[in-house]
């Protein structure tokens, strides 16, 4: 029990750990939004704001949380309920092009002569940047900023009123100046 309880408690921090330090520099931001091909296998892009890629990423940060490796079904069983389906509706195709497409782009990899896999580093660096950074900053920020509420309700909008007011006034005068 005690050797359970110490890699569920690891397993917790490193999560912690890589929560407060999950940066994710400009070139594999796009390169995550692009295809790729290694070794003559296709994967698509894992884009930001696609909802399948998030509920996707929330479904390995839960996973990585509850055991060290997980099987295709478990991974199906978690993603099926954050995309509000049901996991029959989930086809053996469809879970193995999701597992190829986060085992090429390094998210994952299959643990050796068995069925079950492993989140990476990276993967769950990744993971938790995409799913904070929607969760947490686009979706309010995005709310504030273009709701219909008056001007100026919120701090954000305020300040982003004031920031197009002034990119509106800089290209009426360069445009009285050409």
């Amino acid at each position: 029990m005690r050797e359970v309880g110490f890699a569920a408690n690891r397993r917790l921090l490193d999560v912690q750990q890589l929560s407060h330090d999950c940066h994710v520099g400009a070139t594999t931001f796009q390169h995550l939004q692009s295809p790729l091909v290694v070794d003559g296998q296709r994967a698509s892009a894992l884009r930001f704001g696609d909802d399948t890629v998030q509920a996707l990423l929330q479904a390995l940060l839960v996973l990585s949380i509850l055991s060290p490796a997980f099987k295709q079904k478990e991974l199906k069983e978690r993603l099926a309920q954050l995309l509000g389906l049901d996991p029959s509706t989930m086809t053996q195709g469809k879970m193995t092009y999701q597992l190829r497409r986060l085992r090429l782009h390094g998210f994952i990899e299959r643990l050796p002569r068995k069925h079950r896999y492993r989140v990476t580093t990276f993967g769950l660096r990744v993971a938790l940047f995409y799913t904070r950074t929607y969760v947490s900053l686009l979706r309010p920020g995005l709310s504030q900023i273009v709701s219909a509420q008056p001007p100026g309700d919120t701090r954000l909008r305020s300040h982003f009123d004031k920031a197009t007011e002034a990119i509106e006034q800089w290209c009426r005068e360069a445009k009285l100046a050409a």
